[in-house]
């Protein structure tokens, strides 16, 4: 398929900037007003494909199964289309908080660091980018804290924005990593911190509330730089109640990184080049994975870097195998998937990796349909935004 396929109109209020959230508002004894945000992370808007009926719902049903106008479905409803003995596949990858901001020594110029991966612990090496680039050379020294003690040097150009930092930081290992760690924020995409206001000024900065939405709940393996955003929705009380429906929950991992966000700079996909992510796939996920399959029970992948860390780890026979290693896998249409029979994603931007993927699993055909009418109807879009059930029925 080409890339101009997946190009359509996404207006920009309907980018979602924080995650499905209740604002309660307030009057203060002298009179001032004041509101604060709840997060309401499985309350976002729910939209179901039917992969062979063709059929798109949004709404929830009356007791004599019609829809209700305007009564959208909501994310807590996506274990109505599931039963005992069917397996949800999570992504249990831990964000750490990738993005920090230094002053390079002596002209003090501000410097955006984002960390990707650790190189050397031992000799505190990280593989960073830098913004902006153009300012930041070998030899040059940043400084993270105003009294000098997390500082860094640049010891070695990779790309044109990849640099190699050695931490100038004397102190056991986990100290260091917790120090550098605390000066840092939520990695949100910058579509969400560059976004400005009617005045052009940025309001959408990154805030201590997103250390913990910007995180899924079950995240245990530390090192995604970006959430696997479909995860977001599920809080404690939708998994109790999957467990008490019967519904298994597997977990792999895979380490989530920027390629997610990366333009693609070719109009013919068989040409575009993902950058590889690490994951782990372990005999207890596999175990629960092909139980269900080999019983005829549904298996649900939940969110793209499940589809692909499943896709890579697939055997001829259809069942899950047992991996440790890189991916770089793209998956666009056509595409016959080997493993999960449904799968739940997000809302993705115009001409992304993310929702050709989406379009691989469900039709291209039925996805850009349900795309044109989640735009009509207001849903919101990104690793914040609402969510998308695909069913093989």
């Amino acid at each position: 398929m080409k890339l101009s396929q997946f190009k359509f109109k996404l207006p920009e209020d309907q980018v979602a900037l924080y995650p499905h959230s209740i604002v309660h508002e307030y009057t203060n004894d002298d009179g001032t007003k004041g509101s604060f945000r709840v997060t309401r992370r499985d309350e976002c808007r729910l939209m179901v494909l039917h992969k062979q009926s063709q059929r798109i719902e949004m709404f929830k049903k009356d007791e004599k199964g019609n829809p209700i106008e305007g009564e959208y479905l909501d994310f807590r409803n996506v274990i109505d289309y599931f039963d005992e003995g069917d397996t949800f596949i999570f992504n249990d990858t831990k964000v750490f908080p990738a993005r920090l901001y230094g002053t390079k020594e002596k002209t003090d110029a501000k410097i955006e660091v984002f960390l990707l991966r650790e190189l050397n612990e031992e000799m505190r090496l990280w593989d960073v980018l830098v913004e902006p680039a153009r300012k930041i050379r070998i030899g040059n020294k940043l400084f993270f804290d105003d009294t000098g003690t997390m500082v860094a040097e640049v010891i070695d150009n990779t790309t044109s924005r990849g640099r190699t930092l050695r931490f100038l930081y004397d102190c056991p290992h986990d100290e260091f990593k917790r120090e550098l760690f605390a000066l840092g924020e939520a990695p949100l995409p910058h579509y969400i911190i560059d976004h400005k206001n009617a005045e052009g000024e940025f309001d959408r900065p990154a805030t201590l509330e997103d250390q913990e939405d910007f995180q899924c709940i079950f995240a245990k393996n530390e090192g995604a730089v970006t959430a696997p955003a479909t995860g977001l929705h599920f809080s404690r009380e939708l998994m109790k109640r999957m467990e008490i429906k019967g519904i298994n929950s597997a977990f792999i991992t895979l380490h989530c990184g920027l390629g997610n966000f990366h333009d693609i700079e070719v109009e013919d996909l068989t040409k575009h080049k993902m950058d590889s992510e690490q994951m782990f796939v372990e005999k207890e996920a596999c175990d629960l994975v092909n139980k269900s399959k080999t019983e005829g029970h549904h298996v649900c992948a939940v969110g793209i870097s499940v589809v692909k860390a499943t896709e890579t780890a697939v055997g001829t026979d259809g069942l899950l195998k047992e991996f440790e290693g890189w991916t770089n896998k793209f998956i666009f249409p056509p595409y016959e998937f080997g493993l999960a029979d449904t799968m739940i994603a997000n809302f993705y931007h115009p001409l992304s990796t993310l929702l050709m993927t989406t379009a691989a699993f469900g039709g291209y055909d039925l996805v850009m349909e349900a795309y044109n009418l989640a735009v009509k109807n207001g849903y919101k879009f990104g690793c914040y935004g609402d969510a998308l059930l695909i069913v093989n029925d």
